[in-house]
């Protein structure tokens, strides 16, 4: 007979905690895109620091999808909680380091331990949300995390351009709240109590490979559909003639506002199924990338970028409930970090696939109507070939929890 993943009662402490934990990885995302240029200036005698710098962006990215696997074992294997304490700690020493590092190639490394502690914190974060909630709670949860993370990538992206007016150094002090969120995690969190059958061999359960190959797999494409605009927004409008830092910035925010509206209404729509849901939310994702691609008109790419934004909100948070739903608590972790991990290999492919296609295409807005045809053809297959099941993700069996 199951038993509840927890024997103690999480409330709003604890989910508060969880959304700051998984804020990190967005806060590393995009908190220094503003001063990009910056650092690129200081380093400017550093031979190859066009390519360098931008990586330093984008790095943590490939470590979560390496490390995210991996980080879910442990916390299979040892404690949730405290795999989660280190590694918030650790992900404020590696994220401030740059304020004393004066050599690019050191920034590197330190951008490197950061992905492999966001790897764990992000993995933790999902996995002790699905263990303290389920049902609908789990389901209005995981949506808000998603929501949660959305709001916060646009107000990280304003005080990254805020705080590097005081040089390009100033935004790593943002790292330094992780360790301030360790402290109260470290006494509201605690690890839950397994099924017990899961405490006893939990460690020999094998990794959900069957279960979440479809999942992880439609998700490395969600996650290139879904960082696509996130990341070339900017360059469309500046193709089109918009230059305006201001007007760039109001653009990008509408579309995060969308796709904030998409992920707050997932809980309410999440009796569709994941099947009908991922037909409408690739195809949607696929007609507003055509839409930019087709036109310079601003407002029909804003319109674009509307609709994909939207579209996109409400993705997330259905693949991860499609994935994260169905498994046990003794391969929760596991499972969580194979979906992180091929979400963030989806985010770190997506600019590399949009400037390869530019490439072969002879501009970006060609590339993106390919990502918008692939959108659409995920849709599809969903539809036909892949097997996606259509009972509604709120429906899940109680021993699932």
């Amino acid at each position: 007979m199951s038993q509840p993943a927890t024997a103690k009662q999480a409330g709003a402490p604890q989910l508060v905690l969880l959304l700051i934990g998984s804020c990190m990885p967005v806060l590393g995302a995009v908190l220094l895109s503003p001063v990009l240029p910056r650092i690129s200036e200081h380093f400017a005698s550093t031979p190859g620091v066009d390519v360098l710098v931008p990586v330093i962006l984008t790095i943590p990215a490939l470590f979560v999808a390496l490390g995210a696997p991996f980080a879910g074992a442990i916390a299979d294997r040892f404690d949730r909680k405290r795999l989660l304490i280190v590694t918030m700690v650790g992900y404020a020493i590696a994220g401030t380091a740059p304020l004393y590092l004066d050599s690019i190639q050191a920034i590197l490394a330190s951008r490197v331990f950061v992905g492999i502690c966001e790897a764990a914190i992000m993995t933790c974060c999902t996995t002790l949300i699905a263990d303290y909630w389920s049902g609908p709670r789990r389901i209005r949860y995981l949506g808000l995390q998603t929501l949660v993370t959305t709001v916060a990538a646009t107000a990280f992206f304003a005080l990254g351009g805020l705080l590097g007016a005081g040089g390009w150094r100033t935004p790593f002090w943002m790292y330094a709240a992780a360790a301030l969120a360790a402290i109260p995690m470290a006494f509201l969190l605690w690890q839950p109590a397994a099924h017990r059958e899961d405490a006893r061999d939990g460690d020999r359960q094998p990794w959900p490979w069957r279960t979440l190959l479809v999942p992880s797999l439609v998700t490395v494409g969600g996650g290139v559909v879904f960082y696509t605009l996130i990341v070339q927004l900017s360059y469309v409008l500046d193709g089109v003639g918009i230059s305006d830092p201001a007007v760039i910035g109001g653009v990008t925010a509408l579309m995060s506002l969308a796709t904030a509206v998409g992920a707050g209404l997932f809980a309410r729509i999440s009796g569709r199924g994941a099947r009908v849901l991922l037909i409408a939310e690739f195809a949607l994702s696929g007609l507003g990338l055509l839409l930019i691609s087709a036109t310079e008109a601003v407002p029909v790419i804003v319109a674009g970028a509307v609709l994909t934004g939207f579209a996109t909100g409400l993705l997330l948070p259905t693949l991860l409930t499609w994935a994260v739903n169905r498994l046990p608590f003794a391969q929760r972790g596991r499972g969580t970090g194979l979906w992180t991990g091929a979400l963030f290999l989806g985010e770190f492919l997506s600019p590399l696939l949009v400037g390869a296609l530019a490439a072969v295409t002879g501009g970006l807005g060609l590339s993106l109507g390919v990502i918008g045809v692939a959108s659409l053809v995920l849709a599809a297959l969903v539809a036909t070939v892949l097997t996606v099941p259509a009972a509604p993700l709120s429906t899940v069996p109680a021993e699932q929890a």
